[in-house]
């Protein structure tokens, strides 16, 4: 059974940072392409960051030299360093995992991932 499971949310004053972790267990973790995703209430869905087997990376322009993702595939996890956070960034941040993916970049487009964890809450104050 497939589980990922996020940590690290909370609540940080504008220009803070935080660092989410996601914890990946049940599949080939290293084969697979991870995403996080935000979604804050009565906006979209969007695409933060991912990042594919090889370490190749995509963000949103909204986050671009601000966050970073990175992932360990040894120990199965994939982090959101988060710098210079925004009241606009506040959101439930979720992390997400492909199936076996061949492109030349990672999708941070949702319909490309299946399996999807719990979410953590982060909260930026002005």
């Amino acid at each position: 059974q497939v589980q990922l499971v996020e940590s690290g949310g909370g609540s940080v004053q504008s220009g803070g940072s935080l660092r989410l972790s996601c914890a990946a267990s049940g599949y080939t973790y290293s084969w697979y392409c991870m995403g996080w995703f935000r979604q804050a209430p009565g906006k979209e869905r969007e695409g933060v960051a991912c990042i594919d087997r090889y370490g190749r990376t995509s963000f949103a322009d909204s986050v671009k030299g601000r966050f970073t993702i990175s992932r360990d595939n040894d120990k199965n996890t994939v982090s959101l360093q988060m710098n210079n956070l925004k009241p606009e960034d506040t959101a439930m941040y979720v992390c997400a995992g492909t199936g076996p993916y061949v492109a030349p970049v990672c999708p941070r487009n949702s319909v490309e991932y299946n399996y999807w964890g719990p979410g953590t809450q982060v909260t930026v104050s002005s």
